[in-house]
């Protein structure tokens, strides 16, 4: 099995920036925004991995049924020459089509070591629940004929 350890692409990338004058090996690909989603419960979990991402730059926006995550990391700037710039700095944004059965109003998020978390509870409406037959009491129903 041959292991990779380089990715041409990246690299055909970088020298282009470098030749025609781009920001010193950073490519204009978009930025990867990893996500990981699982239901605990009553809830659904979304984890983003964003590592240093500031707080102040994550923006959160529930539109109808339309989530969007929006974060930036900032460039270093300074006095010196990339030797690697393999992470991606710029914009990253994350849409994702929630279903109607989660609570958009009740989501709840946090941000701890790089990984943004938000917590959508399942609404209501969509939960399972017991539904009594109308009309019928216990006295009322038929007794059964024994032979």
């Amino acid at each position: 099995m041959l292991l990779r350890t380089t990715d041409p692409f990246r690299d055909f990338d970088r020298l282009t920036a470098q030749l025609l004058g781009g920001s010193s090996g950073t490519t204009n690909r978009p930025a990867v925004m990893p996500l990981d989603a699982w239901r605990e419960g009553e809830r659904f979990v979304l984890e983003f991995d964003l590592p240093g991402v500031s707080p102040e730059s994550i923006d959160i926006d529930v539109e109808r049924n339309v989530l969007t995550v929006r974060a930036e990391r900032a460039n270093r700037n300074g006095d010196w020459q990339h030797l690697a710039a393999e992470r991606t700095h710029g914009q990253f944004t994350r849409q994702l089509v929630l279903g109607d059965n989660l609570d958009l109003e009740g989501i709840e998020a946090g941000y701890e070591n790089g990984v943004l978390r938000l917590v959508v509870p399942i609404a209501e409406r969509a939960k399972s629940r017991k539904i009594e037959i109308a009309g019928v009491t216990p006295a009322e129903q038929p007794v059964p004929i024994e032979s």
